[in-house]
């Protein structure tokens, strides 16, 4: 497989991270249409700020998000633009969401997980990642059937 070099000005680099991070209470909210608005966010505030989004899914109750970066960017600029953005206008479009679940005024937590994506485990990692969806209803699925007996 080839690796996808990028350039700029002064630097040749190949930056990938891998993010995890939750809701404040870890609340299960980001259902449908939740989650499709929430994408669209991330999606939106990672362009405006040359943060590449290679792979997000949202399960319910968490995200996960692999990225290209610039080495100038810190992972933790890239999770402080994402987590302000993304709370602002998720509870500017969902109010009551914020009323109901996030009295306290803050959608993430403070803290997440993060580690840099290699060459030979970046197919791996993106496919975890667009998988999380599927293990989270098989999960299900099998959790519930255990429970019938």
């Amino acid at each position: 497989e080839k690796v996808e070099l990028r350039r700029n000005r002064h630097h040749v680099f190949r930056i990938m991270y891998y993010f995890v991070w939750i809701p404040k209470y870890r609340h299960k909210v980001f259902s449908s249409p939740y989650r499709e608005k929430l994408k669209l966010i991330i999606h939106k505030a990672g362009y405006d700020y040359n943060i590449e989004i290679v792979e997000l899914e949202i399960p319910e109750d968490h995200i996960h998000m692999v990225v290209k970066s610039e080495p100038k960017i810190s992972p933790s600029y890239i999770m402080q633009v994402i987590k302000s953005i993304s709370a602002r206008e998720f509870f500017r479009i969902f109010p009551r969401i914020k009323r109901k679940y996030f009295w306290g005024g803050k959608l993430w937590t403070q803290s997440f997980f993060v580690e840099t994506v290699g060459n030979y485990n970046e197919h791996t990692v993106r496919e975890y990642v667009k998988n999380q969806l599927y293990e989270m209803n098989r999960l299900e699925n099998k959790t519930r059937q255990l429970k019938m007996f």
